[in-house]
């Protein structure tokens, strides 16, 4: 039996995260079906249901140690999970889980993993001295394998893939178009999704967006949707958003299913995004993408494939912001480059679950 236990920020209600997982375990079952996986969640109960895996509590000491115990492999990722600018607890936390399957000798593989920001410079070279110790690292984007290679770690093998999003397999559309029906959208206009966030004290670019996207209304005849990854922060987010417009947007105000984040993404001409998982699903969708920035994870995601940020949530322009999107609106050939290199980062993304078939089929040495 090929026992797994993945760790990550799974089960607290965030798209992004629960869509990573989805694409985790559909990406490892597809090479390794007979898997028995555990998932350490915040909702244990949620996870095991929605995704029909073990799954044991984020605060479980004895279910955690249990489950590492008894397992060949574990996984922590994907996503940020090791940098202190949310939370130093979380950072440590994290390492825990990789210090307590060391103990236990077990193979460990961070997958897909986006690393830092790490500010601290003792939490710097605590990450190195613990990821030293792994079994193979994967991660999303060249920039953190540079930040692995500057806290000194050398002793494990490193390889860059992709987001493990972009494993899953694109979805119907026609799922989409059937939650936006009681919308009564025109059929003939085109649709602009946008993904919003609330950043700290970032509040400024509320009216820029507001107002880019009012004149893109005016000018380009488009129905814009604000489309909430985690509800009902973003809802609110959104809808702040919508007070400053002079034409008043969509806003979905509830939870979806990663599938149903997919099909809404699908059904956007292009998306607006500020939550890194937003930009991704629309890419996996193949359709163009416009990201403000929060976070070096959204700079280094676009520059994947082939875009940059179009700014921060501290100085995006709502002349540049509409600029770009009527280039990106119109310019088609520009969309196919796109397209290309999101085929090329799903082949990337699948790697990951290839890469972790070889380390169970390895002896631990």
């Amino acid at each position: 039996m090929n026992r797994i236990v993945i760790s990550g920020y799974y089960g607290f209600g965030n798209a992004g995260d629960e869509a990573m997982l989805a694409a985790i375990l559909e990406a490892i079952l597809e090479v390794v079906p007979n898997a028995d996986i555990t998932v350490i969640s915040g909702n244990p109960k949620v996870t095991a249901e929605r995704h029909g895996i073990k799954a044991v509590g984020r605060f479980d000491g004895l279910g955690i140690l249990s489950a590492i115990a008894r397992c060949d492999l574990l996984i922590s990722g994907g996503g940020s999970l090791l940098q202190d600018v949310t939370s130093k607890r979380s950072l440590y936390y994290y390492l825990s889980i990789i210090t307590l399957a060391q103990w236990f000798g077990k193979r460990i593989m961070l997958y897909a993993q986006g690393i830092g920001p790490l500010r601290s410079e003792r939490a710097r070279k605590t990450v190195g001295r613990v990821l030293n110790k792994v079994t193979m690292i994967t991660v999303r984007d060249e920039k953190s394998w540079h930040e692995l290679e500057a806290m000194g770690v050398t002793k494990v093998p490193i390889q860059v893939t992709a987001d493990a999003v972009l494993a899953m397999h694109p979805v119907d559309t026609t799922i989409g178009k059937r939650l936006l029906a009681p919308y009564q959208l025109s059929g003939v206009k085109k649709r602009i999704g946008v993904s919003v966030r609330q950043w700290k004290q970032s509040t400024s670019y509320r009216k820029e967006l507001a107002t880019a996207l009012d004149t893109l209304q005016e000018t380009l005849d488009v129905d814009v949707v604000f489309i909430p990854m985690q509800h009902p922060a973003d809802t609110a987010e959104a809808e702040a958003i919508s007070c400053m417009m002079k034409y008043k947007p969509v806003v979905l105000n509830r939870v979806y299913t990663t599938t149903e984040l997919l099909a809404l993404a699908g059904s956007m001409d292009m998306l607006i995004g500020v939550r890194l998982h937003a930009l991704v699903f629309a890419s996996l969708m193949e359709k163009p993408v416009i990201g403000i920035s929060y976070d070096p994870k959204i700079a280094n995601f676009l520059h994947m494939i082939g875009e940059v940020p179009i700014g921060t949530l501290d100085d995006i322009s709502a002349d540049v912001l509409t600029t770009e999107a009527t280039k990106v609106l119109t310019d088609r050939a520009l969309q196919n480059e796109v397209r290309q290199r999101i085929i090329s980062l799903r082949e990337e993304s699948l790697k990951n679950a290839h890469i972790a078939l070889s380390l169970l089929s390895k002896k631990v040495e």
